[in-house]
């Protein structure tokens, strides 16, 4: 059995922080930096045998304190996307090389705002780094202007020459990460960063680097790679054709040095609190939790794993952290680790500071229970609990409400309660609604119910309002909302509306409102069938089904005003100049491709209402019998749907003098027509014989 050391509590492996917090406030470090500094190897920063915490801890620790401060001015959203559609959005983080001359800063922010489109989120600069994180969103093309602004506007007003800070960094803009946030991909990402570093290459010509998701090869996706050498070292990377720019000169920018452009996921900063104001049981879940997991211990573990007595490595003596197992070398253990848990263990030690080489009187580690999480204990004494606090930096691998769960699991093993938890700054609707489908999936409640409704779930099991207001509105990004002048009326505003002497809303409009109508009441059907003990066995196609009805809800809806403004176009090319043969020609060409679009825009409402008869099938034939007439009723207005906007496809079709496209658009809606009308008369069938 490896040797321990008794008498080694938490304390040693944990230690009081806040002589480590003075140094960071009297200007150590001063600074909210982006997370990529955690990628920095910091071996030489560990203490031997008993390290207190590592540098990423402390220094994480520090971030996470800044970020309860920064909360405020992280949500100053623009009003003005405030109930639009959301399509995609984009986040980027900039971090520019000077935290010391505001009115740099200032310059450089002031450029990111001049781009329409654009919300400035956040804006932290440090003095004793010398370095300016900032935060902005938009959808893709806002974000492209403005990120490429800022660099060119930072490559004019900072000089690397002059610079001096504690962070690491090559560039007047160092750093330069496009982040998902809705309705966006990493895919997306990647080619945003792709092609602002290709432009900020060929012309601003400062060499640039692609990282993390957006790396040209495996090696370029660590940052610290990237940037290894710094500023300093540059002529000399550059003279290496192994570390030939991917975009931009291979030739020394002595004023603007270098950037690393890169995509990479969404962070959450999410906190857990705990019914105690004691930091060592926050530490001792938030340990179990983390991704760099903890010393491994025996002895005295249970309940509290930090009473135990720590495991060392010691000649011909190399203990597993998460069994009984000891290897008599290292790479025998690094075999067994690979072979049991299928990850590298050489890799495992380097990513937390410490040299597989020399790890003799170095403590055993135990891995955390989750990838991609970031994680220390601490004490809020405005909130007079104590929170397991986290930097999540891949929700879609790492989901907050998995932690959550996990920690009230913990936690009940030590007789500690979970009272809520809490999201610093913003998080994606993304999360949201897979927490709180989750959750509905855990009541065995329908998921098939409205966006808003399922992030308050969300909200309400996570426990979200706790110790500070969750506005749905200001924290959660991306939630899908209705745009428009007529979706946004009252019934009786958009009836009237109608009925006015003007041609829109007309016909089309009432086509997408009437299938809106059907799949809601597919919905509705769906959703009261859910939780009934016959339906019980139908629960996940049940819930699926719902989803896709409000799916198609959610579009028709979005429909009622589109075939309104797809009319736009024929307008415009009305209004072309017609005074020579060139320009009736040109014009002509627009109003024949504008008819198009007005056509196609219907076309898509009959195709959406056709799905919804399919939904109302279902729906009927889940035979409850309490709601069947609602699921012919919401036959009857999705076949009217269909032929409503049939009749603005078949009205539009002859304008646009294209024979063949014309005879390709009467192809679909014949079959569109004909399956509906037959589905449609199932369905009032199968109805009327249940009454």
């Amino acid at each position: 059995m490896p040797t321990t050391q008794s008498g080694v509590t938490q304390n040693a492996e944990q230690t009081d922080i806040s002589w480590k917090i003075l140094f960071c406030t009297a200007g150590l470090i001063s600074v909210k930096i982006e997370l990529d500094l955690l990628q920095f190897n910091v071996t030489t920063r560990t203490v031997p045998h008993n390290p207190i915490f590592s540098f990423y801890d402390w220094l994480f620790l520090f971030i996470l304190a800044r970020s309860k401060s920064q909360t405020a001015s992280f949500l100053k959203l623009n009003k003005s996307n405030e109930g639009k559609i959301v399509k995609k959005i984009i986040e980027c983080v900039p971090n520019f090389s000077e935290g010391r001359n505001l009115a740099v800063i200032q310059e450089i922010t002031d450029t990111i705002e001049s781009v329409q489109g654009i919300q400035l989120l956040d804006v932290d600069p440090g003095e004793s780094t010398n370095r300016t994180v900032v935060t902005f969103i938009g959808e893709p093309e806002p974000v492209k202007e403005a990120a490429f602004r800022a660099v060119k506007k930072a490559s004019e007003l900072i000089d690397m020459t002059k610079h001096s800070g504690e962070h690491a960094r090559f560039g007047a803009t160092d750093v330069c990460p496009f982040i998902p946030v809705a309705g966006a991909t990493m895919k997306d990402c990647v080619a945003i960063a792709r092609e602002v570093g290709q432009r900020i290459g060929d012309e601003l010509a400062i060499p640039v680097y692609l990282y993390e998701n957006a790396a040209s090869v495996p090696e370029r996706q660590n940052l610290a790679k990237v940037r290894s050498g710094e500023y300093e070292g540059l002529p000399d990377k550059l003279a290496n054709p192994h570390w030939k720019p991917d975009f931009g000169p291979a030739k020394f920018n002595k004023k603007s040095g270098a950037t690393a452009i890169g995509a990479r996921e969404f962070l959450i900063a999410y906190n857990i609190n705990l019914n105690t104001t004691d930091r060592r049981y926050a530490n001792e879940i938030a340990y179990e939790i983390r991704e760099r997991g903890r010393w491994k211990r025996i002895g005295n573990i249970a309940p509290f794993y930090y009473k135990g007595d720590v495991v060392y490595f010691e000649e011909g003596k190399y203990a597993d952290g998460n069994s009984d197992f000891v290897a008599g070398t290292f790479e025998e253990l690094a075999k067994f680790y690979k072979e049991k848990y299928g990850n590298d263990l050489y890799e495992r030690y380097k990513s937390i500071g410490l040299d597989p080489k020399n790890l003799i009187g170095r403590p055993v580690y135990k891995d955390g229970l989750f990838t991609h999480v970031k994680g220390i204990g601490w004490v809020v004494e405005d909130y007079h609990c104590a929170q397991i606090s986290m930097n999540l930096t891949n929700y879609k691998i790492t989901a907050a409400h998995d932690v959550l769960e996990a920690a009230r699991r913990l936690a009940v093993e030590r007789g500690i309660v979970v009272t809520g938890s809490e999201v610093v700054g913003v998080v994606p609707y993304d999360a949201m609604q897979k927490a709180g489908r989750f959750y509905l999936q855990q009541m065995q409640k329908s998921t098939g119910i409205p966006a808003r409704d399922i992030v308050t779930t969300a909200v309400q099991a996570m426990g979200l309002n706790d110790v500070a207001e969750f506005d749905i509105d200001k924290k959660v990004i991306g939630l899908t909302l209705q745009e428009g002048p007529l979706v946004n009326l009252k019934i009786t505003e958009f009836v009237d509306e109608v009925s006015r002497d003007t041609p829109a809303p007309g016909g089309g409009s009432i086509a997408a409102l009437a299938g809106a109508l059907g799949a809601a009441l597919a919905s509705m059907v769906v959703n009261l069938s859910v939780g009934k003990g016959e339906f019980d066995d139908q629960y996940r196609p049940l819930c699926e089904l719902a989803e896709k009805a409000q799916a198609a809800k959610d579009e028709l809806v979005r429909a009622v005003d589109a075939d309104t403004e797809a009319f736009n176009e024929v307008i415009a090319g009305m209004r072309m100049a017609k005074d020579t043969a060139a320009q009736l020609d040109l014009r002509a060409q627009a109003i024949q491709a504008g008819y198009k679009s007005a056509a196609r825009v219907p076309l898509r409402t009959a195709e959406i209402c056709r799905a919804v008869l399919d939904f109302c099938q279902a729906a009927a034939n889940i035979g409850n019998m309490a709601v069947m007439s609602d699921a012919g009723v919401g036959a009857l207005m999705a076949y009217a749907g269909v032929q409503g906007a049939i009749h603005n496809v078949r009205i539009n079709l002859p304008h646009t003098k294209d024979e063949a496209f014309i005879a390709e658009m009467n192809a679909k809606l014949g079959s569109l027509l004909s399956e509906s009308k037959a589905l449609c008369d199932a369905i009032q069938t199968q109805v009327e014989s249940s009454f």
